[in-house]
């Protein structure tokens, strides 16, 4: 399953991202030729021979037996997935959240310790807080992005280093190949969220990374119509994974979901191309209005790890953080609601502009306007037109 990385000096390569996208894993053979992928919406598959039936019962990942484990819409997936992964194997989860459990589920027991990255994405925090804890698994949180805080942190029963790089509000990164290599100095398990970026503009694999996850509810989909989890990784522990989390919990993707994440990654590199031009563009704009105090972004020479995000990501795009000059909620609270294109929302990666602030989780008597994080609005950038986007912006900033 596993592919040769891009190579743009040959456009036939079977590594490149125009043959993973629209060709690997499509038998059209085998569907009457048809250019789009089947939806196969069944529960279970017959056999003809009961040895046939015994063998796929006593390993699920070798054959079709039932659509909680291998499904052939879901294979189409998995293979493309992985290959733009740089990854022997992959799986499809029902959401981002499924990923981290069943990843993290899979490498830790009970008194063994992990550290993370601090204020990771909020159900990872869970797990970590109010999950594990009952089966006496501790947490450590850390700035990441510092690797003697790795090494400060690690005790003789951490079996995982969990890491998102970047993160989706500070855009906070870690050194993957230091971290990596310290990790397996240590025999420790690396796990990543890596939903900022996308395959496409970080392969943490390449860099050491054991286990890389994205949800696929964004940017792979990118219609705002789907949730989906992927988690890329070597055979052995895909298959670890497999047999174990992803079949006890029935947490793996439907047929139809996984369809409509094929569809969207057909178009997932014009998208992207697209977004990345719109998000430069509205930074600009944003880093010059009086009324906004900094624009937090990977690939802004402002942010304070910008080497080392141009060292490890081809890319960056759609999110992108406001810090307004305000010194109240309730301006902050204006700005939002004052925006008439751009929609107050989670999430990201879809068709449509967003905002969120940060200060939706605090009650005005605890606003602190000396406090940067509680002016944070994080932006993400859709497939609208620049101006059509500043010209909101501007409205509701003058408000």
């Amino acid at each position: 399953m596993s592919l040769s990385p891009f190579n743009p000096e040959n456009p036939i390569d079977h590594g490149s991202l125009s043959y993973i996208i629209n060709e690997l894993g499509e038998e059209r053979e085998n569907y009457f030729n048809a250019i789009s992928a089947p939806i196969i919406q069944t529960s279970n598959f017959a056999f003809k021979k009961v040895d046939d039936l015994n063998k796929a019962l006593e390993d699920e990942m070798n054959g079709y037996l039932y659509s909680r484990g291998l499904n052939p819409t879901v294979e189409i997936l998995r293979k493309k997935l992985a290959a733009l992964d740089g990854a022997e194997d992959c799986l499809v989860f029902n959401s981002g959240a499924s990923a981290i459990f069943a990843s993290v589920l899979a490498n830790v027991k009970s008194g063994d310790h992990i550290v993370s990255v601090r204020a990771p994405y909020t159900w990872a925090q869970r797990m970590f807080d109010i999950i594990l804890p009952r089966f006496n698994v501790s947490t450590t949180y850390i700035d990441g992005t510092k690797i003697e805080n790795w090494e400060e942190a690690s005790q003789k029963n951490t079996t995982l280093y969990y890491l998102e790089s970047p993160n989706s509000w500070d855009f906070a990164l870690q050194d993957l190949n230091a971290v990596a290599s310290l990790a397996r100095s240590k025999n420790i398990i690396t796990i990543i969220d890596n939903s900022y970026c996308t395959p496409l503009y970080q392969k943490p694999i390449e860099m050491g990374i054991d286990l890389s996850l994205q949800t696929a509810t964004k940017y792979i989909g990118g219609h705002s119509d789907t949730l989906g989890g992927v988690l890329c990784g070597s055979h052995k522990m895909i298959k670890k994974i497999f047999d174990s989390e992803y079949l006890n919990t029935g947490s793996g993707i439907q047929p139809f979901n996984a369809w409509l994440l094929i569809r969207g990654l057909r178009t997932l590199p014009a998208r992207l191309e697209r977004i990345t031009k719109t998000t430069n563009e509205v930074l600009k704009f944003l880093k010059q209005h009086p009324r906004v105090e900094w624009v937090i972004f990977p690939l802004d020479e402002s942010f304070p790890q910008y080497e080392l995000a141009k060292k490890q990501m081809n890319g960056a795009c759609g999110l992108l953080t406001i810090v307004l000059k305000v010194k109240t909620r309730a301006e902050i609270i204006k700005f939002c609601e004052s925006l008439q294109h751009i929609m107050i929302a989670v999430s990201w990666g879809g068709h449509e502009s967003l905002v969120i602030p940060k200060c939706t989780g605090i009650r005005n008597e605890d606003f602190d306007p000396n406090n940067p994080e509680h002016r944070y609005i994080r932006m993400y950038v859709g497939l609208e037109e620049a101006d059509y986007l500043k010209t909101d912006l501007s409205r509701a900033l003058d408000k």
